[in-house]
């Protein structure tokens, strides 16, 4: 085993409005993990204290973490390797699966979903932007020594495109594909299998259209009720 395979590192997107998501998102990798991990949430008043971000708020931006999530491997001094995952998810296996998935001659890896959105509006009706590679970096494992491009002021400067598209890389093939069925599932986007034995082997469950934490989404999906018990278990004493 590698000295880096005894701690994990992940960073989660931070919105104050879904504080909430980001807590139950938090407990449920520690519940379930068999390795130490190091959770950082990437609270961007902290990131503008530290001067590490300092751009302007985007009109295409729906949250607080659209941009935030490309310092990950500055944040890792650009050495070893992150997880960078959206706070509105539940993690429902050892996070352990997913960072054995690394592929070292790799830059990036995410599923590369094909995502084409058919509203223009989602959560607390913010704007759903469409751009191809849509939902690819909701997910990201960063191999941090090779993403020096990274730099705070290219994460401060560069278009929205050129970051979520990774243009900042030579080339396609230094993005891996994680293609293990179910991590980052898109709730009420990507078609559930016919077989429900599958569908409760999903690792990663993702509502990126909002999940139950807003009034507005209650009971818009069928793992809803899967939230509000891991949100209530992880108050019990």
């Amino acid at each position: 085993m590698k000295k880096e395979d005894n701690l994990i590192s992940i960073f989660i997107g931070y919105d104050f409005r879904e504080r909430a998501a980001t807590n139950v998102l938090i407990d449920s990798i520690y519940q379930k993990s068999s390795v130490p991990v190091s959770i950082t949430p990437l609270v961007t008043s902290q990131l503008k204290k530290q001067k590490l971000f300092y751009r302007e708020r985007d009109k295409n931006q729906s949250t607080d973490f659209s941009f935030t999530r490309f310092l990950v491997p500055n944040l890792m001094g650009y050495k070893g390797w992150a997880i960078f995952m959206d706070c509105d998810m539940l993690c429902r296996v050892d996070i352990s699966r997913l960072w054995s998935l690394r592929e070292e001659d790799k830059s990036l890896m995410c599923v590369k979903h094909k995502h084409n959105p058919k509203f223009d509006k989602k959560f607390l009706g913010e704007k759903q932007t469409k751009y191809q590679k849509k939902n690819w970096s909701s997910l990201m494992l960063f191999n941090c020594a090779k993403c020096k491009a990274l730099t705070i002021d290219y994460v401060n400067k560069a278009s929205g495109l050129d970051l979520h598209q990774f243009k900042w890389l030579k080339d396609e093939s230094a993005i891996g594909d994680i293609n293990e069925f179910g991590w980052n599932f898109l709730i009420n986007v990507q078609e559930l299998p016919e077989d429900r034995e599958k569908i409760n082997q999903i690792p990663l469950m993702h509502w990126t259209l909002g999940g139950p934490w807003f009034r507005e989404n209650e009971n818009l999906s069928e793992f809803d009720k899967e939230w509000y018990e891991a949100r209530d278990d992880s108050m019990r004493i």
